[in-house]
Order: C-alpha cells, then structure tokens, then sequence
C-alpha cells in the first residue's frame, strides 16, 4: 500500500477512535434524561429543576465553549481528547452518588466541562487529518457514533442495562468508570498511530494552529477575528436552533410520551426513532448539499422539517402522526448538525486553524439554547400544566432556523 494510502488509514483509525469518545460522552450524558422520570420521583424534583438538569450541559458550554475552542486549537489532541474523557467519567461517577438536586446539577455541570472538550476536539481532529473537500464524511462518523451513543441511552441503557445492573446509580458508575478507562485506551491509541505526524502530513500547505502562540493578543486577534464574521454570526443563529430543538425533545420526549399514556420502554424507543432519524439526517444532508453546493437550501430545508415536525409532535398524541413528526424533527436537527460543523472551516477568514475556536463560538452562543429548551419545557409545564407552550416555543426556533439560512449569502457549498 501506498504512504498516501497508509496515512489515510491512520486518520481514520484515529477519526474512529476518537468517535468511541463522543459515543461514550453521549450515553453518559443521556442517562439522565433517560431516567428522569424515576429520578423525579425518587429524589423529589419540580418540573423547573428536572429541566435545569436536563440543560445543565449544555448550560455549561456557554461560559466554556469558546475558552475550550481555543484551547483545543493550541493543545494537543492526545492530552485534551483525554482529559475530558477523564473529567466526565469522574462526573457521572459523582452522579451516581448525588442526593439531592444540587448534588445532580454540580456533577452534571462537570460533564458539561469535559463534553466541551469532546464536542471541538473531534471537529479538530478531522480538520487537521483531511482537507476541506473531505471533511464531510469523517464528521459523519464521529456524529453517528454520538447520536449512538444518545440513542443507547435511551434504548439500552433504561429498559436494559439500568435493570441488569440494579437501577439507575449503578449504571450512572459503571458507566463513569468506562469513561475514565477509555481515556487511557485513547491516549496509548493516539500515540501508537502517531497522532502528531498524521497531523503533520494532512496538514501540509496549511497553517497548523498547534504551532500558534498561546498569548493574549493571538487569542484575543482570533476572537476579534470570530466577532467579526458576519456568515459565522448566521451559523451561530442556525447552531442556537439546532441545540434549542435537539436538547429540548431528547431531555423531556420521553417524559411527554410517559404523559400521554405510553410505558417506559416504547417512551424510550420513540425517543430512539428520533435518534434514528437525526442519523439518517447527518449522513444525508451533508452529502446531497455538498454534490449540489447548496449548503444554504440545506440549512433552510432543514429548518421546515423541524417546524413540520414538531406541528406533528403537538397534534399526534401517541399515534402515527406523532411518530412521522418524530421523524422530520430528527432528521431536519440531524442535517444542522454536521452543517453548522461543516460551514466554519470553509469560510474566508476561518479555516482549519480557526475551526476550534470558530465552532466554539457557535457552541458558546448556541448552547443558551441548549439549556433552554428543556429548561423552557420543564418551566411551562409547571406553570400552564401541559407540555403544548414548550414544544411551541421549539417551532418558533424552527422559523428563525429559515431565515437565518436564507439571510445566508457566502455559503455555496
């Protein structure tokens, strides 16, 4: 085989690689919501309280996000990638010790600590293993492997695993221990296929932004640079959407379906249907946008399937209507998700030695969306007694998602 051929190899032995750490971030991560109802019930939580920790990581991205990009730009991915492995394990360890709400929110803001460091290190990694031309579908495999991860929560880890182990705090540790295992699985890895020099060779003709001084004024140039970015302001708009939607619909559907009347189980599976979806969603979207260079009909085709969706959420009770609106709605936030990755690297000014801190500014503004779509949900509820007003809110975002692509003017591709 060719050194071309082996180094391709090696990028994605270590794209696949990396990707176990998103999965395992995203099954940690979704065991709460997967389980919230019986946390609810057993710890004594309000529905304002169940939703702050619904969007508890997310919240935690808004103070981090950028600071986390910045860093992943100018620190190796062996060590960070690592470290945050580490960091959530020893999260959901504590959370299954937690007593009381405020036990469950500090060990739950820790996993929001490590998760942004998963969340751009990956779209890192991928950009310095490839060019731009081949960035999409690495970044489908590390996005599949996380809405695996989400999905397995919901499917395994509730009605399987969670019993099999006895319940709840027993999957929250062995699940945390995992974590902090494959952290050293990923480190050895990294180094065995030579993680800097694959760097190195993908990476020839461009600037590597490991090598960037990590000084006040460079950061505070990039971040200037960031600002400043008008198609970069429109992603973020696109990105606040995408998490208010996701967050909200993977933290409370299963909640809302055990609403209507439906068990545990197939509550848990609908959910999956929604993971499923967003699947077929990123590995669609991204690949019929890129062979039409038509990003920007992308991102507001996307948006009218969220809101078509969620029209079919609110009317469908627990029937089909409501499963083919659990469809669009997965598979419209599915096909954001790799866009509002994929656009960043591409655009003028950016590139790949910006992207960590590009994708953690959209991510450090997003993610207010992020916490408040459960938190919005959990909070109308208490308040008007039915879910309805939450998951309108959520429509709304999906309109703004339109113009905001429409508004889009230099995202061909």
């Amino acid at each position: 085989m060719s050194e071309q051929g082996d180094a391709t190899l090696r990028a994605y032995g270590l794209v696949l690689t990396a990707t176990v750490s998103y999965t395992t971030l995203t099954f940690i991560w979704f065991t709460l919501p997967a389980y919230l109802s019986v946390i609810i019930e057993e710890v004594g939580l309000t529905g304002t309280q169940a939703g702050v920790l619904a969007g508890a990581v997310p919240l935690t991205y808004i103070p981090l996000a950028l600071f986390t990009g910045v860093a992943v730009d100018r620190i190796g991915l062996d060590y960070s990638l690592a470290a945050g492995l580490a960091i959530f394990g020893l999260a959901q360890i504590g959370r299954s010790l937690a007593t009381g709400f405020p036990s469950l929110l500090a060990c739950t803001l820790l996993i929001g600590v490590g998760a942004t460091v998963i969340t751009f290190g990956l779209p890192k990694l991928v950009s310095v293993l490839f060019s731009p031309a081949k960035t999409g579908f690495p970044s489908s495999i590390y996005l599949v492997g996380a809405a695996a991860g989400t999905a397995s929560a919901f499917a395994v880890g509730r009605p399987v695993i969670g019993p099999f182990l006895g319940g709840w705090r027993p999957l929250f540790l062995w699940s945390g221990v995992f974590a902090i295992g494959y952290a050293a699985v990923w480190f050895t890895a990294a180094r065995a296929l030579s993680l800097e020099e694959a760097t190195a060779e993908h990476a020839s003709g461009r600037e590597r932004s490991e090598d960037a001084p990590l000084a006040p004024n460079s950061i505070g140039r990039d971040v200037r640079t960031i600002l400043a970015h008008r198609e970069l302001r429109l992603v973020v708009v696109v990105g606040t959407v995408y998490l208010l939607v996701i967050h909200g619909m993977q933290g409370w559907l299963p909640t809302i379906l055990e609403a209507r009347g439906l068990d545990a189980g197939p509550a848990g599976r609908a959910t999956s249907l929604l993971i499923g979806a967003n699947v077929v969603g990123i590995l669609v979207v991204p690949t019929v946008a890129d062979r039409l260079e038509a990003r920007r009909g992308a991102v507001m085709t996307c948006g009218c399937l969220i809101f078509v969706g969620l029209a079919g959420v609110l009317a469908g009770g627990i029937g089909p209507v409501m499963a083919a609106g659990v469809v669009a709605t997965g598979f419209g936030v599915g096909g954001l998700s790799p866009l509002i990755r994929a656009i960043p690297p591409e655009l003028e000014g950016i590139g790949a030695r910006l992207t960590g801190t590009a994708v953690g500014f959209v991510f450090a503004v997003g993610e207010i969306g992020g916490f408040l779509g459960p938190v919005l949900i959990g909070t109308l509820r208490d308040l008007t007694g039915s879910f309805v007003p939450g998951l309108l809110v959520l429509a709304g975002g999906a309109v703004v998602a339109v113009g905001a692509g429409y508004a889009m003017q230099d995202v061909s591709r």
